[in-house]
């Protein structure tokens, strides 16, 4: 079945783009198109979608309230790939915090925006670990200070899993983090993914935020 993607952006020329980009491909196709978060959250209600292009400024309903009452359906909700046209838009973390699975430069090249959108799909994120990084920095001044008290759920990582969380937060990929503490690739891969489930999150982007949020990591360390 072909993944079914659906635009959000206020301008008709980014969607007619984005339009012809999508359909090109044998494995996609664009099902709908709106011009603000309302519009797209009433669309959505009626026309199924696996991810949903959401640029984030917009009039009447921005991209990240959108994605957070989108998300909050629950459910079959569809995947959100936010837009952004600076690298580090300050609407780019609270994004990732409503729910997004990621965030893509609108000026990205169209194989780039291709492969989030399958990576999407298939339950991965398109943020870059470096990427991620870097944004967190930018905001983590503004995070708030949980060093004295993280969440309990951290005392139920084993040390390895401890590990590997914070080679993540620090925007290591799984080859690097098993070069730095002598793993195979794919038994990081295994420990993400019990990290992920023990502490109830979705995705890596989900990761990162959780460990600055918490005080395992801080910018510049």
């Amino acid at each position: 079945m072909k993944i079914r993607v659906f635009l959000v952006d206020d301008q008709v020329l980014v969607r007619t783009g984005f339009t012809m980009v999508v359909d090109s491909q044998p494995d996609m196709e664009v099902v709908g198109q709106a011009g603000n978060g309302a519009e797209a959250l009433e669309r959505l209600g009626a026309v199924g979608s696996d991810v949903v292009l959401m640029d984030v400024r917009m009039p009447r309903m921005d991209g990240v309230e959108a994605t957070r009452r989108l998300r909050a359906r629950g459910g079959d909700a569809p995947r959100v790939i936010v837009l952004t046209t600076f690298d580090l838009d300050e609407y780019a973390f609270t994004a990732l915090k409503a729910g997004a699975a990621g965030f893509l430069l609108k000026d990205a090249p169209p194989d780039d925006l291709l492969s989030a959108i399958r990576a999407v799909h298939s339950g991965d994120s398109v943020v870059a670990p470096s990427t991620t990084r870097r944004l967190l920095e930018r905001f983590a001044p503004h995070l708030p200070d949980q060093e004295e008290r993280p969440d309990e759920r951290v005392t139920g990582l084993t040390d390895r899993e401890r590990e590997v969380l914070l080679e993540v937060a620090r925007g290591l990929s799984n080859a690097e983090i098993g070069a730095r503490l002598y793993l195979a690739e794919a038994t990081v891969k295994t420990h993400v993914g019990r990290i992920l489930a023990k502490l109830g999150l979705r995705d890596r982007v989900q990761l990162v935020v959780f460990a600055y949020e918490n005080g395992l990591v801080r910018a510049g360390r």
